[in-house]
């Protein structure tokens, strides 16, 4: 009894891990031996008569029956003591759920998550049979769902990192433990993917959203988004292309971003996105200039012009382009220069002669612009230098007789022009200098380009430093 008495105590309450062997093995011990000592204590007394033989009998079998109904009522109480550990497991997992997703963010919320799913999926492998791992696959859908928040809310772009989370699961914690769950993100995933996809190329992030249409075209090749992205391109193109010349420079953007982004995608999925972008970024391309120049933008539109000209040998807008252009570089150091775009055809009408020379080192390139628009470029003066000052300048370029000075003649037409001087020099950084002059009927004139020597190395003239002058007779100093 007092053996029996100290099993209890050690055994209640019963707890998962149950009784410690060596305890039972002990009380086992001291029942065995009480046992002999019964029988050693019966064997040396004669049998009495009935009915006591049938009481020790009755009362052996009721010894022998309380341990056993001990031991199996005990059992029941242990593995009510079991449930109740997988119970408790249970709800910590599922506070590891809920706080993931009071996150902010499913990134903030990413490893508690991964840690309840793994919770889950144990408890359902280990102990298969128990109360709580029936209650496993509700937890999951609810941890799925709230971990496909965004999607629900439709907020796609959110969505896709969480959901591409879900699909991945099935390969950490195994397809039995989630069952149908393992499936489920793939469909959601892919109109993530589209929507998003698209949403950020109708915002002029093809960039972005290329990356997430080419991920669907990986992931989903045979879905229903992925067939859509051919025409859905195609209309996105064709409202690009539709609103030109509005936001010339915006939408030829988006219409270029919209060709690089074809190429990437299937061709046999895209087929014509890629040719009608070109068509219209070919379109865009001039009126961007356009509107950039009348923006003041000078020298992205220059840059916009010369790429134009070079690339569309035979758009009917090509020669526009090239003026355009020049009056545009001029521009950039003269704003005068871009109050408008050069006229498209020349002017008839009586020309002046304009003679243009270098009288200084290295070649000079001549851009000018007015009534005509035009560039040329002279070579470099053998024997020429810099000069002093302005003043030694205007007195002394292009007067040497005997040097021999390279010059163009122009006939240009009268109005207001404004010229940009360019020289290469081998040795030194000579500016760029620009100027202004008006030609008038009746007049013939002179230019001659020369440099002036500054500080650090050579400098142009200042404003008036080309040498306008009339040859003898013909007219007003310029």
């Amino acid at each position: 009894m007092a053996a029996t008495a100290g099993l209890l105590v050690a055994a209640l309450p019963a707890s998962p891990d149950g009784v410690p062997g060596l305890l039972v093995a002990a009380w086992a011990a001291v029942a065995v031996l009480a046992a002999a000592d019964a029988a050693r204590r019966a064997l040396r007394r004669p049998l009495p008569g009935w009915p006591r033989p049938a009481l020790v009998l009755g009362l052996g079998l009721v010894l022998l029956a309380v341990p056993a109904g001990g031991a199996v009522a005990y059992e029941s109480a242990r593995d009510e003591a079991v449930e109740e550990m997988l119970l408790e497991r249970l709800a910590k997992t599922d506070a590891l759920a809920e706080r993931a997703a009071g996150r902010a963010g499913f990134a903030a919320g990413k490893k508690e998550y991964t840690r309840a799913v793994e919770g889950y999926a144990g408890l359902a492998a280990d102990h298969p049979e128990r109360r709580a791992a029936k209650k496993v696959p509700a937890k999951l859908k609810a941890l799925y769902e709230s971990v496909a928040t965004p999607y629900r809310e439709d907020d796609h772009c959110e969505a896709i990192e969480p959901l591409t989370y879900l699909r991945e699961l099935p390969e950490s914690v195994g397809e039995q433990a989630l069952g149908k769950l393992a499936a489920w993100p793939e469909k959601p995933l892919a109109d993530a993917l589209y929507t998003c996809g698209m949403d950020l190329v109708g915002q002029g992030q093809a960039g972005t959203g290329g990356d997430h249409l080419t991920a669907l075209f990986e992931e989903f090749p045979d879905s229903k988004e992925a067939g859509q992205v051919g025409p859905a391109l195609l209309t996105e193109v064709s409202e690009r292309s539709g609103a030109l010349p509005d936001d010339a420079c915006d939408n030829t953007s988006r219409l270029r971003a919209l060709d690089a982004l074809a190429g990437k995608l299937p061709g046999e999925s895209v087929s014509g996105v890629s040719d009608k972008a070109r068509s219209g970024v070919e379109k865009g391309t001039y009126s961007c200039g356009v509107e950039e120049f009348e923006d003041g933008k000078f020298s992205e539109a220059a840059e916009t012009f010369t790429d134009f000209a070079d690339t569309y040998k035979g758009n009917k807008n090509r020669d526009k382009a090239r003026k355009a252009a020049i009056a545009a570089e001029i521009a950039e150091e003269r704003p005068a220069a871009g109050r408008k775009l050069p006229p498209a055809r020349s002017p008839g009408g009586t020309r002046m002669e304009l003679v243009v020379s270098n009288g200084g080192p290295g070649t000079v390139e001549i851009l000018y612009t007015g009534p005509v628009t035009g560039r040329l470029t002279l070579k470099a003066c053998a024997g020429c230098k810099a000069y002093d000052s302005v003043a030694a300048g205007k007195a002394g370029a292009c007067k040497d007789k005997s040097t021999s000075y390279p010059k163009r003649r122009l006939s240009l037409p009268a109005g207001e022009y404004h010229f940009l001087y360019k020289r290469g020099s081998s040795t030194d950084t000579v500016r760029n200098h620009s100027s202004g002059a008006r030609i008038e009927p009746g007049y013939t004139y002179t230019d001659c380009a020369y440099t002036v020597k500054g500080l650090g190395g050579l400098l142009p003239p200042p404003v008036d430093g080309a040498a306008w002058t009339p040859p003898p007779g013909t007219g007003r100093d310029r």
